[in-house]
């Protein structure tokens, strides 16, 4: 589109473009997204390539969005030591700079502070932390101008990092394929796939659809961007930094192509960013599926984790399948066993015996946790509820019996006495199990 068509400016007050594009198109930034241009969503562009984005990345209204954002979400300071609230202070002159640097196009972006998070099954996931000015600002920026140009190609059974979708609406249509007979499963796992994303074919699928030259040197610039761990510094050859704004929208820009490709086959795929599953009627049709993701992931540069990778029937015993967190085996969806030995050594870590907080303190750190805990799992067995209600609590009497200096570790029938469950709902911890029935109750 020429300038005169994406000018900024233009409300999306009105439903105009969204029902010209087909699709509800509400998420999108008024002050970028103009009618006009959501039209073009749905109509297609000339040669169906997108041009003159560099200015509504570098405008200072989207910049100024893009802020807000990025404070809204917190975070730690990344390599320059700027803080949030550093920026806050001058973040009207800071924008303004941006804006001119990316204009003129002498925007560098710094390095990445690299560091290690754990994972559920005791390893680590290298994650990367922007800085606040020079990544993730114009990297949400960036990402305003750009989603909306990839998000309207995207299929309907990818689900992860979408505007308006998430995990329980994958977690719904797997459930209702198993209902309708897709039984047999292809749980595919990709090895380090934000590692692993090959940069120059990833930029060719960019530049199929943006041929704005900024923007994709951009993007690699930002892909390429060096990372600092301590006294280390690298520049890495291939993925999409974790923990970058951008990273998610790159990853599904990737796998789209297999998104097409199974559904082009016939094949019922749900996919959320690179966790996803193939739902056959049959054991011939799975190794099937199998055989065809194996061979495109082969051709683009990606690798098949051998271990966790395999073709079951999810409704016998021991051939079930974990997905976001769930498992599904014999007729049955429950919290995997991952999942629950993460949220009980988080439970641990509040409730460590050393601590020295009231608990009135510790009940307002275990709180959100425990809440977020029970809206994601809501779906789970009634009895894991109850049994982690038990869990938490023994860990409160415990830390309770050590700042009091009574012996011993075990779980003693005094306790109960001592702090009764009705003494730690007086004090407003979260009780899963009552939560749980109250949801049922409501439906």
């Amino acid at each position: 589109m020429d300038e005169a068509e994406t000018a900024p400016g233009v409300s999306l007050g009105t439903k105009q473009g969204a029902e010209a594009a087909g699709r509800d198109w509400s998420w999108v930034e008024a002050s970028v997204w103009t009618d006009r241009m959501v039209s073009a969503l749905g109509n297609g562009v000339k040669g169906g390539r997108w041009f003159s984005l560099l200015d509504k990345v570098s405008a200072v209204a989207t910049l100024n969005v893009a802020w807000t954002k990025v404070r809204s979400r917190d975070g730690a300071a990344g390599v320059d030591g700027q803080s949030l609230e550093k920026f806050a202070a001058r973040s009207e002159d800071y924008l303004a700079e941006l804006s001119q640097s990316l204009r003129a196009k002498t925007y560098r972006p710094q390095p990445v502070r690299g560091v290690d998070i754990p994972k559920g099954d005791g390893g680590t996931r290298p994650l990367g932390i922007p800085a606040v000015r020079r990544h993730r600002i114009v990297q949400t920026a960036m990402k305003l101008v750009i989603e909306p140009i990839f998000e309207v190609g995207f299929l309907e059974g990818s689900y992860g990092f979408r505007p308006g979708r998430g995990c329980h609406d994958a977690l719904r249509e797997v459930d209702l394929a198993i209902k309708e007979g897709f039984t047999h499963v292809v749980d595919a796992d990709l090895t380090a796939y934000f590692d692993s994303i090959p940069h120059g074919r990833l930029m060719e699928r960019v530049e199929e659809k943006v041929s704005d030259g900024p923007v994709p040197d951009l993007l690699r610039g930002w892909l390429k961007a060096d990372v600092m761990r301590g006294t280390e510094r690298w520049t890495p050859t291939a993925g999409a930094p974790q923990g970058a704004v951008i990273s998610p929208l790159l990853a599904n820009i990737y796998l789209h192509p297999l998104d097409a490709r199974m559904a082009s086959l016939g094949y019922r795929m749900v996919r959320y960013a690179d966790d996803f599953v193939v739902l056959c009627r049959s054991r011939e049709e799975a190794d099937a599926a199998l055989a065809e993701v194996s061979r495109w992931v082969v051709d683009n540069g990606l690798t098949l984790h051998p271990q966790k990778t395999h073709v079951g029937d999810c409704r016998v015993a021991a051939e079930g399948f974990d997905f976001l967190g769930y498992r599904f085996e014999a007729g049955r969806r429950w919290v995997r066993k991952k999942s629950l030995k993460r949220f009980k050594d988080s439970i641990r870590e509040k409730t460590r015996r050393t601590r020295g907080d009231s608990l009135a303190r510790i009940v307002a750190d275990l709180n959100p946790m425990l809440q977020g805990w029970s809206g994601y799992f809501k779906h789970a067995y009634k009895t894991e509820f109850s049994s982690l209600d038990g869990f938490t609590r023994r860990r409160l009497r415990a830390l309770l019996r050590k700042q009091q200096k009574r012996p011993d570790f075990g779980n003693r029938p005094s306790d109960h006495i001592n702090w009764p469950n009705a003494s730690f709902a007086k004090e407003g911890l979260f009780a899963l199990h009552h939560a749980h029935l109250a949801a049922r109750h409501s439906r």
